[in-house]
């Protein structure tokens, strides 16, 4: 049998993504991403269908196998992740961003530990009732990998829908930022759980720090050595190589230094986005650089949210785990509503940031590809099948109806508060 070559894998991948893209958009019409994450589910669900009815069949298992050489968690985390983070910061006004700083810093930092901690305690809850316990350590974990709002999932949303600039750019840089720290904090509680660490608040602190600091300094490190080299020349092919450059190199050098490779690439991506695009690229080169990172941002969507659907072959469909993670989408929104309402509330003198900044932050707060990475990375053991299968079940709740009627939401209510306005 032919050994299966990572041009293998990429090619399956890029001809899959393709074939389903094309047949979404002749037949279903749905956003991309909502497409592609059906089709790959039911491909999946149609795999593992056809191997009870045929024993004889192992088509689930050799795809499952695929999946496995594959590793979501690394391909992700390790691969696609610093380009995704980076295209997706390019498109984001920092002027605007600017405008929703301090609701960014507050729901990146104190909204993700919130969640946290409410994610936990209730998974906790839920999964003393059901009778299928897990420890709290463990249930923090939980709540870490699926607090952060995932920046693939969001971006593609925002795309989509009508919203004033200030809160897009405020929902999409705190989906940038608060992914990094949702990973710090993942790190750290897995660490607790697993026993290789005990808790000490001077090992939790300098460990948050050294990752999200040292991302933030890294990040503006290589986006201004970007940023420099473009400014002295004028010649977009060498430009596009050297934005390729930010973002390779300065993963790598993230990954090897171990600070926070996502903070890095959402601090480069802002720099190259705004001040290189304004100020260091000619016409030409600008149109070829936003043309060339549009381009890898659509190719890289699809394949991930196509992997995100064929990921169900990995789970362990279990009656319970599927009730348990229903449940959990519940918990889990209630914790997000919770995490976001608090802080909002208490900025409302500072910046309101009017009637759309609640609903769109709560059902607009997508989990999606970094949180079954995350689940994927976590250590074999039986715990491990549960949080995975849950984990998905609340990916694909996000994904396909949170972000297939996110943009029907938003012109719903702005539609209300246009008339309410009318009347008064």
């Amino acid at each position: 049998m032919h050994e299966l070559s990572p041009f293998d894998a990429a090619a399956f991948l890029i001809v899959m993504a393709a074939a389903l893209g094309y047949l979404n958009y002749r037949t279903l019409r749905l956003p991309s991403t909502v497409g592609l994450t059906i089709m790959g589910t039911l491909a999946s669900l149609l795999l593992v269908a056809y191997d009870h009815l045929v024993p004889t069949s192992t088509l689930s298992a050799t795809f499952g196998r695929f999946l496995a050489d594959l590793d979501f968690s690394k391909t992700l985390m390790d691969g696609m992740l610093s380009f995704l983070l980076f295209a997706g910061a390019m498109h984001v006004s920092w002027a605007h961003m600017r405008k929703g700083a301090l609701p960014i810093l507050v729901f990146s930092t104190v909204g993700v530990l919130l969640s946290t901690g409410l994610v936990g305690a209730g998974f906790y809850a839920l999964s003393l009732a059901v009778g299928i316990p897990v420890p709290l350590t463990w249930c923090l974990v939980f709540g870490a990998l699926i607090s952060p709002t995932d920046p693939v999932s969001v971006m593609a949303v925002m795309k989509r829908a009508a919203m004033p600039e200030t809160l897009q750019a405020t929902v999409a840089g705190e989906s940038l930022f608060n992914d990094g720290i949702g990973v710090v904090v993942f790190t750290i509680l897995i660490a607790l759980a697993t026993g290789t660490e005990q808790f000490t608040w001077s090992f939790a602190l300098g460990h948050f720090a050294r990752e999200a600091l040292g991302g933030a300094v890294l990040g503006l490190a290589v986006g201004g050595i970007g940023y420099a080299a473009m400014k002295s020349i004028d010649e977009y092919n060498i430009e596009v190589m050297i934005s390729l450059a930010v973002v390779m190199g300065g993963y790598s050098l993230a990954m090897a230094t171990h600070v926070s490779g996502p903070v890095a690439m959402a601090i480069a991506g802002l720099i190259i986005g705004n001040a290189g695009i304004a100020h260091a690229m000619s016409d030409t080169t600008r149109d070829h650089v936003i043309k060339f990172w549009a381009l890898i941002d659509e190719i890289l969507n699809a394949v991930l949210f196509l992997l995100i659907g064929l990921e169900v072959i990995a789970l362990d469909l279990e009656p319970g785990y599927m009730l348990v993670g229903l449940a959990t989408v519940g918990i889990v929104l209630l914790a997000r509503a919770l995490a976001v309402g608090a802080p909002l509330l208490a900025m409302k003198r500072a910046i309101d940031m009017g009637p759309l900044a609640f609903p769109t932050l709560v059902w607009g707060g997508l989990r999606g590809g970094i949180s079954i990475a995350l689940a994927l990375s976590l250590p074999l053991a039986e715990i491990r099948s549960e949080l995975l299968a849950v984990t998905y079940i609340v990916v694909v709740f996000a994904v396909v109806i949170q972000g297939g009627t996110i943009a029907r939401l938003i012109s719903t209510i702005q539609s209300r508060h246009a008339r309410t306005a009318q009347v008064g």
